[in-house]
């Protein structure tokens, strides 16, 4: 009996040791700063070379945790998100976002071409939210917002501190609701005011006319998915229309697919000709997207391009195909100038990563960020005009005809 409980006392003694210690360790770990017990778990998923030192943004983590009112309000979660995004913003890049999983649900209903809003699209230029430009037929046309608005207010909130992404947000909303706009906008002295009223945004995506001139007008609102079916479509309906005379109106276009973009530039150049190469800098060798060749047009195709500060992304890569290769007169105001290339990647189930991955090159190998696609033929807008003097100049040059482009 004596060994029995002399035994049995060890095991438990033993197993008391064990839970103390056991228990100390969780106390132990749990009082630990914050600092040491992320990095007790860091490299566990994905392995970072970096030489940064990471110890003032744990520093700043456990101030806020000590020092903030509501801290505790604020989830480790959205701390991180919020992390994510203070490091793309540290690149200078307007183009690279992340998108927590509210954020992602936005961008989606953008791919999918339904959604609840004012039918715009916006970036930012030197910082600043800038209205890229309005869509064909939506509140935002209505309201008369123009290309190159800059964005200072939504409703009560500044826009100087805010991303594309929230401010795209805080736009969005339910059908028949407002968002009221403040705005700069060129050429006015005092900031403007613009109320406007929320729809169900159906993103359209082109229309035809043959005047009775003889020229035939596609009008091209964006490069979506099902675009180059359309696009198809309509040089099918100039072919029947009997003409030679074409004019692609891609003003206000902000872009979309690049896929969509080539397959438009293979109707009018011959297979293997340079549409547009994607610059990827130093470490990676430059894509170069050719043309497919179809080609069905001869040279004695009259064809016009109208572009304005709201063509943008793969509306300028067009134009800037054809202008280079002497396929059209590009006519108009200087497009956007957005000249980067972005790629979408799943961080997580519901989280994405839009990152600038490359740089675009028009086929000369002319770089147009910032400084947009400079028209052979600069024709401003005059909102004093009853007339569109950029359409009627693309329509002289049609009915007057000369290569090679001259200014």
């Amino acid at each position: 009996m004596f060994e029995y409980f002399k035994t049995h006392r060890g095991y438990a003694t033993a197993l008391l040791c064990v839970l103390l210690f056991g228990l100390g360790i969780y106390l132990g770990f749990n009082r630990r700063p914050e600092i040491e017990r992320v990095l007790g778990v860091a490299g566990k998923e994905t392995a970072v070379t970096t030489t940064a030192d990471f110890t003032p943004f744990w520093k700043v983590w456990n101030i806020v945790n000590e020092k903030y009112p509501g801290a505790e309000e604020i989830s480790g979660q959205e701390r991180v998100y919020g992390a994510i995004q203070g490091l793309l913003d540290s690149l200078g890049d307007p183009y690279s976002e992340f998108f927590s999983p509210e954020d992602a649900k936005v961008f989606e209903e953008d791919i999918s071409g339904s959604f609840g809003g004012i039918g715009v699209e916006i970036g930012t230029r030197d910082r600043v939210l800038t209205v890229i430009a309005p869509l064909k037929g939506t509140p935002a046309e209505r309201a008369g917002l123009k290309s190159g608005d800059r964005i200072i207010r939504i409703d009560e909130e500044l826009t100087t501190s805010i991303g594309v992404d929230e401010a795209v947000s805080l736009i969005r909303g339910a059908e028949g609701t407002t968002v009221r706009l403040t705005i700069l906008r060129e050429g006015a002295e005092e900031p403007l005011e613009i109320s406007v009223v929320r729809d169900i945004i159906q993103i359209p995506t082109l229309d035809t006319e043959k005047r009775s001139d003889g020229i035939f007008v596609i009008k091209l609102y964006t490069f979506s998915g099902n675009s180059p079916t359309l696009f198809r479509n309509a040089i099918r309906e100039f072919a029947r229309a009997k003409t030679d005379k074409l004019l692609l109106d891609l003003r206000g276009n902000p872009g979309g697919y690049l896929e969509a973009a080539i397959s438009m530039a293979s109707w009018f150049l011959p297979e293997g000709k340079v549409v547009v190469t994607e610059d990827y800098g130093e470490e990676r060798e430059p894509k170069v997207y050719r043309s497919r060749g179809y080609d069905v047009f001869s040279d004695a195709l009259k064809f016009v391009i109208l572009i304005d500060g709201g063509s943008a992304s793969a509306s300028e890569i067009l134009a800037g195909a054809m202008q280079d290769h002497k396929r059209a007169i590009v006519v108009g105001e200087k497009s956007y100038g957005k000249g980067s290339v972005q790629e979408v990647v799943q961080v997580t189930p519901d989280t994405l990563l839009k990152i600038t991955v490359a740089k675009w090159l028009t086929p000369s190998g002319a770089v147009i960020t910032d400084t947009g696609l400079t028209p052979d033929y600069e024709v401003k807008e005059d909102e004093d005009e009853a007339t569109d003097l950029q359409l009627e100049r693309g329509v002289e040059l049609l009915n007057n005809w000369q290569l090679p482009i001259t200014n």
